[in-house]
C-alpha cells in the first residue's frame, strides 16, 4: 500500500507536469461550458433582417407591414418599391426574406381574385430560414383570416358567426418540454456533454502512451506485473478530478436558467457510465497506440463528429445504418439519449434502462480488452527488461 500511494503521488507529478492536458482537461469544460452558455443565452432568435418590397402601395399592403414588423422575431432592416439590386445586395446582407406585395395586391384581393404574396426564404442558414419562415406564416395567416372574417362580416354576418364560418373548428397546440423553444435549453446539454466526453478521451490517451516513450512503464512493472493494478493506479488521479468538473459544468445549468434537473440519483448513474465509458476508451487506445500524438488524433476522430452522429439535434433513424452502427459505440449517443430521458422529460432510471445498459456493456468491455492488452504489454516489457539485464550483466 505505501508503494501504491508513492506511485499515485507519481502519477499526479506526471498529469500536472503536462501543461496541455492541464489546459484541456480543467480549462476547455469551464470555457467552453461559459462561451456556449453565453452565445445561447437569448434563447431565441430575434430581428431578423428581411426586406419588404412593396408593389401596390395600398392600406392592405401597410396592414401588412406593420404587422410584420411588429414581430420580435423579424426586423424590417429595408422598405422599397422594386426589387432591383437585391441580387447583388444578399451576399453582403444576408437578408433572411424578401416580401413581394406585387402591384394590384388589394384590388385582386377585394375582388376574390386570390393574388399572390411572394416569399423569398435564404435557405444559406436553414435555422434562419425556419425562424423567419414560421414568423412570417403566423402574420400573413392573422391578416388572410382577419379579410376572410371581414368579408363575411360584409356580407350580413354576425362577427361570432363569421369568425366560425371562417373557422369551423379550433386547434390548440400544448407545447411540452421546453415550451417556450428555449434553445440554451436545447443545446447546452448536448455540447456539454461533448466537451466532457472529449476531455476525458484526450486525457486518458496519454495515461500509458506517455509512459511507453519515456520508459516509465518499465518502473511501473517493477512494481507489479497486475494490468488490474496499473488500471486502477491510472484511474485513481481522475477519481477526484472529474467530478469535480462535472460538479462545475452541472452549475452552468442554475447559472443559465436552463429548466433541466440534472441534480439527481439518475443523472448521476449516467454521468458515472459516460465517464467510465470514455475513461476506458481513452486508456484502450493509450495502451494499442504507444505515441501520445497519435492515440490523440485517433480518439479525435472518434469524438470530433460524436456530437453530430448522436442523434441529440438529427435524428438517428435518418441515417443510414452504417453510420447509425458507429453511433452506438460512442458513449455520448447513449448518454444523450438517456439525459433527455431522464433530464427533459422527467423520467426514471427504468426509463433510461436501455441506454444505461448500453453504456454498461461498452464500459465492460473496453475494460477487458484494456485488461488483455496490458497484461501483453506487461509480459512484453518483463521480456526487454530481462534482456537488458542479461546484456548488462555479460
Amino acid at each position: 500500500m505505501k508503494t501504491f500511494i508513492g506511485l499515485l503521488g507519481q502519477e499526479f507529478k506526471r498529469i500536472f507536469s503536462n501543461n496541455v492536458l492541464v489546459a484541456i482537461f480543467f480549462g476547455a469544460p469551464i470555457l467552453y461550458g461559459i462561451l456556449f452558455g453565453y452565445v445561447y443565452q437569448q434563447a431565441k432568435v430575434l430581428d431578423l433582417p428581411i426586406v419588404v418590397v412593396d408593389q401596390d402601395g395600398s392600406p392592405t399592403s401597410d396592414k401588412i407591414i406593420d404587422a410584420l414588423g411588429d414581430t420580435e422575431t423579424l426586423e424590417i432592416v429595408s422598405l422599397r418599391k422594386s426589387p432591383e439590386g437585391l441580387a447583388q445586395e444578399m451576399p453582403g446582407m444576408g437578408y433572411a426574406a424578401v416580401v413581394t406585395i406585387p402591384s394590384n395586391f388589394e384590388a385582386e384581393l377585394l375582388q376574390k381574385r386570390y393574388p399572390e404574396l411572394h416569399v423569398d426564404l435564404n435557405m444559406g442558414n436553414i435555422l434562419n430560414a425556419n425562424f423567419a419562415s414560421k414568423s412570417i406564416q403566423t402574420v400573413l395567416a392573422t391578416i388572410n383570416a382577419g379579410v376572410e372574417i371581414q368579408g363575411l362580416q360584409k356580407q350580413g354576418y354576425s362577427p361570432e358567426r363569421a369568425q366560425q364560418s371562417y373557422e369551423p373548428f379550433k386547434v390548440n397546440f400544448n407545447k411540452l418540454y421546453n415550451s417556450t423553444g428555449n434553445y440554451v435549453t436545447f443545446m447546452l446539454p448536448g455540447l456539454i456533454a461533448g466537451i466532457m466526453q472529449q476531455v476525458i478521451f484526450l486525457a486518458f490517451a496519454l495515461v500509458f502512451a506517455r509512459d511507453f516513450e519515456d520508459r516509465y512503464f518499465s518502473k511501473l512493472v517493477g512494481v507489479s506485473k497486475s494490468s488490474f493494478y496499473h488500471v486502477f493506479l491510472k484511474v485513481a488521479p481522475f477519481l477526484l478530478f472529474i467530478p469535480i468538473m462535472w460538479t462545475i459544468v452541472g452549475s452552468f445549468f442554475p447559472f443559465f436558467r436552463v429548466e433541466v434537473n440534472v441534480f439527481n440519483p439518475a443523472m448521476l448513474v449516467l454521468v458515472i457510465l459516460l465517464s467510465t465509458a470514455a475513461m476506458f476508451i481513452g486508456m484502450l487506445f493509450s495502451i494499442l497506440i504507444p505515441s501520445q500524438l497519435k492515440a490523440t488524433e485517433l480518439l479525435m476522430v472518434i469524438s470530433t463528429p460524436a456530437f453530430v452522429l448522436s442523434g441529440f439535434t438529427w435524428p438517428r433513424s435518418a441515417m443510414p445504418a452504417w453510420v447509425d452502427s458507429f453511433a452506438q459505440v460512442i458513449p455520448l449517443t447513449h448518454f444523450l439519449e438517456g439525459f433527455r430521458k431522464i433530464g427533459v422529460y422527467g423520467g426514471t432510471l427504468q426509463d433510461a434502462q436501455q441506454e444505461i445498459n448500453a453504456l454498461a456493456i461498452i464500459t465492460v468491455v473496453s475494460l477487458v480488452l484494456i485488461l488483455i492488452f496490458l497484461q501483453l504489454k506487461i509480459r512484453k516489457q518483463e521480456r526487454m527488461d530481462a534482456a537488458e539485464a542479461g546484456e548488462a550483466h555479460s
